[in-house]
């Protein structure tokens, strides 16, 4: 598993605003995978 660690320090400045976070892309490239590290967190 590729740790994408640069999406996950901007979520993570994200992390405390009750803001919507929209997480895009094309099919298979890893949006899934990214929001379980975030949940990890």
């Amino acid at each position: 598993m590729i740790r994408r660690t640069g999406y996950l320090e901007w979520l993570k400045q994200w992390r405390e605003k009750q803001i919507i976070k929209v997480i895009t892309g094309v099919r298979r490239c890893g949006k899934s995978t990214l929001l379980l590290q975030y949940m990890d967190l």
